[in-house]
């Protein structure tokens, strides 16, 4: 039909074949090896357990009940002049002084100047200059402070991104998201600990150390928001912004037991990070959002840091959970060396799943994406890129490739500055798919199969609801013996819909539970509406120390 011969197309035919079939393990080496990890893992879960007994250390109580407002509410509060904007600084910048020493999660702060600009704020509004609603309009967080990560750029301030090659470096301008929250009134007070180049999920570094979970010492935070979500856990921040390219955001408000919202692809403009995304497919997969412990404040944020594509999004209009169709899925089926869901987690979805079928007289379908399986697989494959920055360029903050192999070494002499998660990260790269092979193009299509097929069940009205992760926060460094169990998030970062991770309660080992909810490209506000209806019934945030 287009002129080729029947050789031709049989060649063609062939090598398409070969890239939609590429040989895979037997599946038996596969099974064996699962097992064996398994085992494993509950022989290390039981030294683990015998290790942190007891070194588990208790969280100051929260005395001021200013600390317990949502930011919307404390804006308004300021607003109207029933409190000032200094009051609620200092409130804050005490509760960090008091559970930072504990947690290790702020890195860097600008106390004094935050409070120079809480008089500035406070002096607008007694000056009568404006109204108040034009006050909500022009400056929607007046007086309110905020936090972020320590790769997220502030004018001044420590952008390390826990490189210890960027430990002296400052920001000499704001992100654009920083920017824009800032342009709303909002006051940066502090920034928060990540994982080394943010490409890890426990937050642990050489330049700033450990964070603590604040439910239980002993457990990670997550990463690489994780020093964010901690504090907003704590109670040390009433708003943060945090950034997710594999579940940045979300592991962290999971573990940490508040909201976090990763945006559709594309919205929130990822200028002023580091690392820098390497190419436009990988900008794609990141994405610049909320956390914080009350759902009232995601789409006010989300609003304020979309910037001129927040009309796309179509925040403000309602959202009838009555018409919205809800799909869910338990695990993702077994995937390869990728933990079982815990009982507990399974249970909390179930409630869920349960709670709209009674509200709503709606009834949520189980799903089962065999695609998930894979989820690893395609998310490494699909971060593959050509532009010749390797992770281990990364790690030389661009001026130099380290090595790996020279660097491993020396750390296990103790002499490295980079950690043993960072160097391992190098050789997988190294060894892992390359951009342009036939299984980079395979997994790419895998993607784009999997997200034709999610976008026809989900339309303008359909929620997916999938555990954020399949277990509760592990021990520091056990994330090493789980390293796959990211992909629960990461799946969604290259498919590009957004996410809002919800808290749901405590478990029975005390800590957070939860699950993500999953909408087509722009539908935000579905998320958002879900998050607000499960914070309604199930309680949201709950504080990880006693109330005094």
């Amino acid at each position: 039909m287009n002129g080729m011969s029947n050789t031709e197309s049989n060649n063609i035919s062939e090598n398409q074949d070969m890239i939609s079939r590429p040989r895979k393990p037997p599946s038996l080496i596969k099974t064996v090896i699962n097992i064996i990890h398994r085992f494993l893992i509950v022989v290390l879960r039981a030294i683990l357990d015998f290790w942190y007994k007891g070194k588990e250390k208790s969280m100051p109580p929260i005395e001021d009940l200013l600390l317990l407002e949502s930011a919307t509410s404390l804006a308004h509060k300021i607003r109207v002049q029933k409190i000032t904007s200094v009051q609620v600084l200092n409130s804050f910048i005490e509760r960090i002084k008091k559970v930072n020493p504990l947690l290790n999660c702020v890195v860097d702060e600008r106390f004094d100047e935050a409070l120079v600009q809480a008089a500035e704020a406070d002096s607008l509004i007694q000056s009568g200059v404006h109204t108040e609603k034009e006050l909500e309009e022009i400056f929607p967080f007046l007086g309110v402070p905020f936090t972020t990560k320590d790769c997220i750029m502030v004018k001044g301030m420590l952008n390390t991104a826990g490189l210890y090659k960027r430990k002296d470096f400052r920001g000499d301008d704001d992100a654009d998201a920083i920017k824009l929250i800032r342009k709303a009134g909002a006051i940066p007070i502090a920034l928060t600990n990540v994982s080394e180049c943010c490409m890890w999920w426990e937050s642990s570094n050489t330049v700033h150390g450990r964070t603590n979970n604040p439910y239980n010492t002993t457990r990670i935070v997550g990463g690489s928001s994780g020093g964010e979500g901690c504090l907003q856990a704590a109670a040390g921040s009433p708003l943060g912004i945090g950034s997710d390219i594999g579940g940045s955001i979300r592991m962290p408000a999971f573990f940490n037991g508040i909201f976090g919202h990763k945006p559709s692809r594309n919205i929130v403009s990822n200028k002023g990070q580091y690392p820098i995304p390497n190419c436009e497919e990988q900008n794609s997969f990141l994405g610049i959002g909320p956390m914080c412990r009350f759902a009232v404040d995601l789409k006010p944020t989300l609003k304020i840091i979309a910037g001129e594509n927040a009309k796309l999004l179509n925040l403000d209009a309602p959202v009838n959970l009555e018409n919205v169709k809800f799909f869910y899925q338990e695990s993702d089926g077994g995937g390869f060396m990728i933990s079982p869901v815990d009982a507990d987690q399974l249970a909390a979805l179930q409630k869920v799943v349960k709670h709209f079928e009674r509200a709503f007289k709606v009834k949520p379908k189980k799903v089962q994406f065999e695609q998930f399986k894979q989820a690893a697989t395609i998310w490494l494959g699909n971060m593959a890129d050509n532009s010749g920055i390797d992770f281990a360029t990364q790690l030389g903050n661009l001026k130099e490739r380290i090595s790996p192999g020279w660097e491993m070494l020396k750390w296990f002499f103790g002499c490295s500055k980079h950690t043993f998660v960072g160097l391992l990260t190098c050789f997988a790269e190294d060894n892992g798919v390359k951009f342009g092979s036939e299984k980079h193009k395979y997994l790419v299509k895998k993607r784009d199969d999997l997200r034709v097929e999610m976008q026809k069940m989900l339309g303008d009205n359909g929620v997916f609801l999938y555990p954020t992760h399949p277990t509760v926060a592990p021990y520091h460094n056990e994330p090493i013996a789980r390293t796959f169990n990211f992909t629960y998030t990461a799946i969604i970062n290259v498919l590009g819909f957004p996410a809002t991770t919800i808290p749901l309660g405590l478990g029975k080992e005390g800590l957070p539970l939860g699950i993500q909810v999953v909408a087509n490209f722009n539908q935000d506000r579905l998320c958002l509406a879900v998050a607000a209806e499960l914070e309604r019934v199930f309680g949201g945030w709950v504080a990880p120390e006693i109330l005094a």
